[in-house]
């Protein structure tokens, strides 16, 4: 083994390092493909490749960093917190419209798996790809699929939708900061919200609200259509 191999903390110090690197660039280029979180895996991916360490290896040293995953996730209810009044006035608007994105998730899982005849396992493993990385690993886990699908599936989905949000709000002339936060909470879990909280309290708060009650209502969704293929 390299001295790489053996450090205990390589993929700690690598992941970190490719995150700053993935917001450096994103902050000096401004172009929202440029995602800090996109650019830090790839970054990862090609130091992995190009010193041949196994991802066993980097995965072991990289853990403690899934140990603040859910702190991190709660830590969000703090700007919903701040704008608990938005709440109380629109709450019934509110949780239909996390609702109506968590229904939307799942029909369009189910109308993809179908068309490109995609079987059981993959079905249930993409499922939650609309919610937090801690709920929907133990989601998929509870309905047989491939957790490291759902964690795949889970990134591809925050960030493409970090990265299009914006563009869907202005091109569908979306302006209210609450509609902006529900969609990108519901729709892009934690990496959606990372954008709402940049682009205001409201949406932030919205989103964060998101996180939460659309990983509850996808914990009792996903066992009732997991059958259907």
């Amino acid at each position: 083994m390299t001295f790489v191999q053996e450090s205990m903390y390589l993929g700690f110090v690598l992941t970190l390092a490719a995150y700053l690197c993935g917001m450096a660039v994103k902050k000096k280029f401004g172009w929202a493909v440029l995602n800090p979180l996109l650019v830090g895996s790839l970054l990862v991916i090609g130091v992995l490749l190009l010193t041949g360490v196994e991802y066993q290896v980097y995965n072991q040293s990289a853990q403690y960093i899934s140990y603040l995953l859910t702190p991190a996730t709660v830590c969000l209810a703090i700007p919903l917190y701040k704008q608990l009044h938005l709440l109380r006035k629109h709450f019934a608007a509110i949780i239909a419209a996390i609702a109506a994105g968590v229904a939307a998730s799942a029909a369009s899982i189910f109308a993809m798996c179908m068309l490109f005849r995609l079987d059981h396992i993959t079905y249930v493993s993409i499922l939650p790809k609309s919610i937090t990385t801690a709920i929907g690993m133990g989601v998929s886990e509870e309905a047989g699929g491939m957790v490291t699908i759902t964690v795949v599936g889970i990134i591809i989905t925050g960030i493409f939708g970090n990265i299009i949000g914006e563009t869907v709000f202005r091109v569908l002339k979306i302006r209210h900061p609450m509609s902006k936060g529900l969609a990108l909470g519901t729709a892009a879990h934690a990496i959606g919200t990372a954008k709402a909280l940049e682009l205001g309290e409201v949406e932030g708060a919205m989103a964060s609200l998101s996180i939460a009650v659309a990983g509850l209502m996808t914990v009792i969704v996903v066992p009732l259509v997991s059958g259907l293929i």
